[in-house]
């Protein structure tokens, strides 16, 4: 079965000659004009990845992402406006997990879809369980005390490299290219922001509140036993 990129900007031109240079190497790419629709389209497509351009008119692409956010945690692709990298740290920060400034590169874009839909497809049907807290690696979904949380791609991969280092610190930078992959420039504030989405997942059931630690001067770790 074909990957399939989903794929919003309203440069038509842009549009086409990505459709035709990525069904080269056997994707089904659909274009959108705007992000009105996109939601919808995602539901209806099932893509493995979309690519969205910030610029915009109507909605911009924060907007949809935020959209998009709200239903899925399918990886997302930023198109940003060159050097700018306030639109960058936004995105990213938004939950979109990588992001590209235009004009790029079309095998670079390609090389990045390629690796959004690896880090997507992790092994099937195997989980993390540490202290009760479990975490699928094929669904990305949380189980803790029987309830589940849909993660973000960028959430999971960060608690995924915690958790397969239980008790063992790991510095921000060490989550940063594995949360993010070594090409993908973001703050360490962008590391605290996903680390503190996902304590207040755990905030919601005893005995788990301090499940992620701060290690000062270092990063975080996650405990397998919480007092």
């Amino acid at each position: 079965m074909k990957d399939s990129i989903l794929i919003i900007d309203d440069d038509a031109k842009l549009l086409k000659l990505l459709a035709e240079y990525l069904a080269g190497y056997d994707y089904e790419v659909t274009g959108l004009p705007d992000g009105n629709d996109a939601v919808r389209e995602i539901e209806r497509l099932r893509p493995s990845v979309v690519v969205l351009d910030v610029m915009m008119p109507g909605k911009d692409g924060f907007e949809v992402l935020s959209d998009i956010r709200k239903a899925s945690n399918i990886p997302v692709i930023m198109l940003t406006a060159k050097g700018d990298h306030s639109d960058r740290v936004v995105g990213l920060e938004m939950g979109a997990d990588d992001y590209l400034p235009k004009p790029f590169n079309l095998r670079e874009l390609l090389a990045r879809i390629r690796a959004a839909i690896r880090r997507y497809t992790p092994a099937p049907q195997e989980c993390l369980v540490v202290g009760g807290v479990s975490l699928d690696l094929s669904s990305q979904v949380l189980t803790v005390a029987s309830a589940e949380y849909e993660l973000s791609t960028t959430e999971f991969n960060v608690l995924s490299v915690l958790m397969r280092r239980p008790d063992v610190p790991v510095s921000r930078e060490a989550l940063l290219d594995m949360g993010w992959g070594m090409e993908v420039v973001v703050s360490d504030r962008t590391v605290d922001a996903h680390v503190s989405k996902i304590r207040s997942l755990l905030k919601n059931h005893a005995g788990h509140e301090n499940r992620i630690k701060t290690v000062w001067g270092v990063g975080y770790k996650f405990v397998s036993k919480c007092v």
